[in-house]
C-alpha cells in the first residue's frame, strides 16, 4: 500500500468539502478530486470517512488537503500537516504476483486508469501503470524484484523512516544528496519434487532438489544523469533423485550485472543509453522472460538505449549472452555464440470509457533477433534425431493488453522467419513459423474475494521433423518464457504446442491470492516431436498421437510482509493414453519458493 501525508491545496468539491467539515472527518480527500475518482476507490479512504466523528479530525481552521505519495510500505501513515493530530492505520501489505503482461496476473489491480506510480519506478508517465512493465524494465514492485528499475530519490525528502530497510535505499554521499547510493537483496530458498520428471522420460523418479540464491546489488547515483549498477549472484542446488545441475542452478560468486547508464532528455524525449551486463525484459514474457524457474537468472552483454514520450516509447538493443561458469569465481564471459537484437515501440492511445469505467492500453510493434549456435541452435530431424547448426530467427510482432472496464486482455501474434545452416553440409534451410498468445478474463464487480476468471490460448507452429530440406515450420522460444506461463510444470514450451487453459484467481485478502488453472494441450503438428524446454522428448515408443494431455495445477501466493513472500505450486500432469502407448508418464509436481526482498 501507500504511505500518503497530507498537504494542502487550493480547493475540493463543494459536496466533498461538506462531508468533511460536517462530519469533522480527516481531510483526505483532494487526491480524489485531483483525479477524478471516488472516494470508494480508496478503500482506506472510505473507511476513515465512515469513523465516528471524534476518531480523526481536523481542527477548526484547517484547510482541504491534497494526498500526495510520500512512500511505499507496509502500512499507510496519515498526517495532517497543519495539526498535531495523526492516525495510523495498519494494514497488509498487497500481493504482488507479476504477470504475462501488463496487467493480466496480477491478484488485486495495483492501481486505476488514473494512476501512474506503483513501487519505486522512474517517471515513465503512464508507462507505469499496471506493474511498470510497459516501461521496458521489468515489472517494479515494492521492494527488490526488478532493482535496476527502481526509483529510491524520492526518500530524499522524507525525513521519517517507517521501514528498517530504508536506510539503506538512499544513502547520500554529499551534502547536496546529489550523489547518493541505493543497495537491494535477495535470497531465495526453494524446493521442489517431481514423481515422474520430464513426462517419466528422465530417471530416476521421486525426485526432490532444493534450491538458494542470492542477489545482492548497489545503485551508485551521480547527479540526476549517470549511475552505475552492480549485482553480486551466488546459487546452489541438491538433493535427491536429482537431474540438470548445471550453471542454471550453481553459480559461484560472479557479477549478474554491472552496467552504466546515463540519461538525458533529446527532443522532448526521456532518453537514456544503458551499456554492459544487464538484464533484460523489454519483450512479452510469454516469448522472454527472467528465467526464474532455475537459480541464476538469464542476463545479457551489450548496450540497450531507449527514448519515452508522453504517449510513445521506442527502445533498440544488441546483445550477446552471458556465458555463465559454475565453478569458477568471476569467471563469466561473453557467448558470442547467442546473440539477442531488436526493437521495440509502444504506444499508449487515448484513456478510454467502457461499461461505465474507465480504461487504457498499449499496443507494442516489434523485432527481435536471435542467433543460436551449437546445441542451442539445433533442430529435431528424421528418426528423432538432433541436427546441430546455426539458427537465425527473426520475430516480428504485435501484442494489445490493456483495461477495459472489469474486461483484462492481453492478444499478440508473431511471425518467425529466419534461415537454418546445418553445420555438416551448410545447407540453408528458411524458416517460416508463428505464435499466437491471448488472455482474456474479467474482474467480477464488487466482489470481496477480488475474484477474476479468464481463458489463455496459446498456439505455437509445428514443422516435419522427417524433412531434410525445404521450409522449417517450428517456432522456437529459446529464453525461457515467464515462469508458469505454460503450466507449473514447466514440462511445455513455445514450440509445436496448442494450449488452452481456463484460470480463476481469488484474493480473499490482501496478502494471500489462490489460483486455478486447467490447461491442455496438443500438438501442432502430429510430424513434429513434443518440445521441452531445452530440445525435444524421446519416447521408447512412436507417439502418433495429437493430444499430449493436461495439467490441472493450482498456486497460493502469501505476502507474509513486505520484504517476505511464501509461494506454492502444485500440479498434476496427466498424459493422454497415445503418450502413454509411447512410453510417456503423468506425474504430481510440487513446488515451494520463499523469498526474502529489499
Amino acid at each position: 500500500m501507500t504511505n500518503w501525508c497530507v498537504t494542502r491545496v487550493p480547493s475540493l468539491t463543494p459536496a466533498t468539502t461538506a462531508n468533511i467539515r460536517n462530519s469533522r472527518r480527516l481531510a483526505l480527500c483532494a487526491h480524489v478530486v485531483r483525479t477524478g475518482r471516488k472516494a470508494a476507490d480508496f478503500p482506506v479512504l472510505a473507511m476513515l470517512l465512515s469513523l465516528p466523528s471524534g476518531a480523526a479530525m481536523l481542527g477548526q481552521g484547517a484547510h482541504a488537503a491534497e494526498l500526495t505519495p510520500a512512500r511505499q510500505s507496509g502500512q499507510v501513515g496519515i498526517q495532517a500537516t497543519s495539526q498535531p493530530e495523526s492516525m495510523v492505520v495498519h494494514i497488509q501489505p498487497p500481493i504482488q504476483i507479476y504477470p504475462h503482461a501488463n496487467p493480466i496476473g496480477q491478484p488485486l489491480r495495483m492501481s486505476g486508469a488514473e494512476n501512474r506510480k506503483n513501487g519505486h519506478q522512474y517517471d515513465w508517465g503512464v508507462f507505469n501503470r499496471g506493474n511498470g512493465e510497459a516501461a521496458g524494465f521489468g515489472p517494479v514492485g515494492t521492494y527488490g524484484v526488478a532493482p535496476w528499475a527502481e526509483d529510491w530519490s524520492r526518500l530524499r525528502h522524507t525525513k521519517k523512516s517507517d521501514d528498517p530497510f530504508d536506510v539503506l535505499k538512499y544513502i547520500p554521499l554529499t551534502r547536496s544528496g546529489n550523489v547518493w547510493i541505493s543497495f537491494s537483496g535477495e535470497t531465495r530458498l526453494r524446493n521442489w519434487f517431481e514423481s515422474r520428471p520430464q513426462l517419466g522420460t528422465q530417471k530416476p523418479n521421486d525426485s526432490g532438489r532444493f534450491g538458494v540464491r542470492n542477489l545482492y546489488g548497489a545503485d551508485l547515483h551521480i547527479g540526476s544523469h549517470l549511475r552505475f549498477f552492480g549485482q553480486l549472484i551466488n546459487a546452489d542446488a541438491a538433493g535427491w533423485g536429482g537431474y540438470g545441475y548445471g550453471s542454471t542452478y550453481r553459480k559461484r560468486l560472479d557479477a549478474q550485472q554491472a552496467f552504466v547508464e546515463t540519461r538525458w532528455t533529446m527532443l522532448g524525449a526521456k532518453s537514456g543509453f544503458i551499456f554492459g551486463r544487464q538484464q533484460f525484459l523489454d519483450a512479452p514474457s510469454y516469448m522472454l522472460y527472467n528465467r526464474e524457474t532455475p537459480n541464476v537468472p538469464l542476463s545479457w552483454d551489450g548496450f540497450r538505449a531507449y527514448m519515452v514520450w508522453k504517449r510513445i516509447r521506442v527502445d533498440g538493443w544488441d546483445f550477446v549472452q552471458t556465458y555463465d561458469s559454475e565453478n569458477k569465481m568471476f569467471h563469466d564471459t561473453e557467448n558470442y555464440a547467442t546473440r539477442l537484437y531488436g526493437f521495440n515501440t509502444t504506444w499508449a492511445p487515448p484513456d478510454f470509457t467502457f461499461m461505465g469505467q474507465k480504461g487504457y492500453s498499449f499496443l507494442d510493434a516489434f523485432y527481435i533477433g536471435y542467433k543460436l549456435n551449437g546445441s542451442a541452435g539445433a533442430i529435431a530431424g528424421p528418426n528423432g534425431t538432433s541436427v546441430k547448426g546455426s539458427n537465425t530467427r527473426n520475430n516480428f510482432g504485435m501484442r494489445w493488453h490493456g483495461v477495459a472496464g472489469p474486461i483484462e486482455f492481453s492478444v499478440g501474434g508473431i511471425w518467425q522467419g529466419g534461415v537454418f545452416r546445418q553445420a555438416s553440409n551448410n545447407a540453408a534451410r528458411n524458416v517460416s513459423a508463428y505464435a499466437i498468445n491471448s488472455v482474456v478474463g474479467a474482474r467480477l464487480p464488487k466482489n470481496a474475494l477480488n475474484a477474476f476468471a479468464g481463458i489463455q490460448t496459446d498456439v505455437y507452429s509445428g514443422g516435419n521433423a522427417s524433412d531434410r530440406s525445404g521450409t522449417i515450420g517450428t517456432y522456437v522460444s529459446p529464453f525461457n518464457p515467464q515462469t508458469n506461463y505454460l503450466d507449473t510444470t514447466t514440462y511445455m514450451t513455445g514450440s509445436n504446442l496448442i494450449s488452452f487453459a481456463p484460470l480463476v484467481r481469488i484474493t480473499p485478502f490482501k496478502s494471500v491470492s489462490i489460483q486455478i488453472k486447467y490447461p491442455l494441450f496438443w500438438r501442432d503438428s502430429v510430424n513434429d516431436p513434443v518440445y521441452k524446454s531445452s530440445g525435444f522428448y524421446k519416447f521408447a515408443g512412436n507417439f502418433r498421437g495429437k493430444f499430449i494431455g493436461m495439467a490441472p495445477q493450482a498456486s497460493v501466493a502469501w505476502q507474509i510482509n513486505t520484504h517476505v513472500s511464501w509461494t506454492q505450486y502444485v500440479s498434476r500432469f496427466m498424459t493422454s493414453r497415445a503418450l502413454n502407448e509411447a512410453g510417456g508418464s503423468g506425474g504430481t509436481y510440487y513446488q515451494s519458493n520463499f523469498v526474502f526482498r529489499f
